[in-house]
């Protein structure tokens, strides 16, 4: 085969185009051309297919993906090889890249799944039947040991939980105790990986009983949030978290989350990526108690290797089957956005 098949997003409000692209004849030094086997939907497309997140266009979605190796200019890695790699593309020259320890801040960063079809090959995103992955582009082997379904949302979700609560592990601070508020993907994978890194009591708030349903089986203590939940988790915290991490992508929970953490704690923002999100907060209630708020955007290379290190660890302890859909084939991508809308699963799975 000679060409590749896409899902051509045109616009808000507008269906996916069923298209072909010529594979390329040559790659250039660095660069792989893979096979896409599994892709998930990640909630940052439902936000690009409503307009609620811009997107250049015409373009090919998608950044959740595993694959296999069709071609490879880059040494170590050889065709027919299971891989995964970092959703976005880094120069490595930058001071975010070489200084900063920022690769996903890059001054030329590439992101697949968000970038023009008229942008290199146009093989930019993961709903598609190929790829070609640039040569800045952090790419991980994955053991036959690891399922598709478990390793497809890692270079999204997985990785930047694994970022956003690397910190706080790093502080001499005693961290026993934690809320997670989300019990989307983000925040299973947040409850999940807290208690593999030792945190006694993890409290996870979520407006729905179907999402909150799942938390105990990743280690969390579900909570729905009401006005009731803040009474309880002071109590069963002994005063406040030590940790608190926002997952929901709404700026509502933040009194909340600050109301929640104890003198010294450590606040995690990683779900507002919108510009939806004004805060109504004071500078003294963040002063008075002393707090620390860190913003976490995506993930660097290393995270995405922490991130299937604990899968592998915990694929025999955890249910991550639970997470991710049955595959739907890519000509039902519309289909497949409209199964996440109805938050029937954490992640719908598309197999090319």
């Amino acid at each position: 085969m000679n060409h590749a098949r896409i899902q051509l997003f045109q616009g808000p409000g507008l269906p996916f185009e069923s298209r072909t692209l010529p594979l390329p004849d040559a790659l250039n030094p660095g660069e792989m051309l893979v096979e896409i086997t599994l892709a998930t939907v990640c909630g940052s497309d439902l936000h690009t297919v409503s307009g609620r997140r811009g997107a250049p266009t015409p373009c090919v979605l998608g950044h959740e993906a595993i694959g296999r190796i069709v071609a490879s200019e880059r040494p170590g890695f050889s065709e027919g090889q299971r891989v995964t790699w970092t959703l976005a593309d880094s120069c490595g020259k930058c001071p975010a890249c070489t200084q900063w320890g920022l690769p996903q801040k890059c001054t030329q960063l590439f992101k697949y799944g968000h970038a023009a079809l008229r942008d290199g090959s146009g093989l930019n995103g993961c709903y598609a039947s190929h790829m070609v992955l640039r040569a800045g582009t952090f790419v991980l082997p994955v053991p036959d040991s690891l399922p598709d379904t478990l390793v497809a949302p890692a270079n999204c979700a997985l990785a930047t939980i694994v970022n956003a609560l690397e910190a706080p592990f790093k502080s001499p601070s005693p961290l026993r105790t934690a809320l997670v508020q989300g019990g989307g993907l983000l925040g299973l994978y947040a409850c999940a990986w807290l208690r593999y890194r030792g945190v006694e009591r993890v409290f996870c708030t979520d407006l729905s009983e179907e999402r909150l349903a799942l938390v105990p089986e990743f280690g969390g203590i579900a909570i729905q949030a009401h006005e009731g939940m803040k009474k309880r988790i002071l109590e069963e915290s002994g005063g406040g978290v030590d940790l608190a991490l926002e997952v929901t992508g709404s700026a509502a929970v933040i009194p909340d989350g600050i109301a929640l953490l104890r003198p010294g704690g450590t606040y995690v923002w990683a779900g507002m990526v919108h510009p939806e999100t004004a805060l109504d907060l004071t500078g003294e209630a963040v002063l008075r108690k002393c707090l620390t708020i860190r913003g976490v955007h995506n993930y660097a290379p290393q995270h995405l290797t922490t991130g299937l290190e604990f899968l592998a660890a915990q694929q025999e302890v955890l249910p991550f089957e639970k997470l991710v859909s049955p595959a739907l084939p890519l000509a039902a991508l519309g289909e497949a956005i409209a199964l996440t809308e109805k938050r029937r699963w954490l992640r719908v799975a598309i197999a090319p």
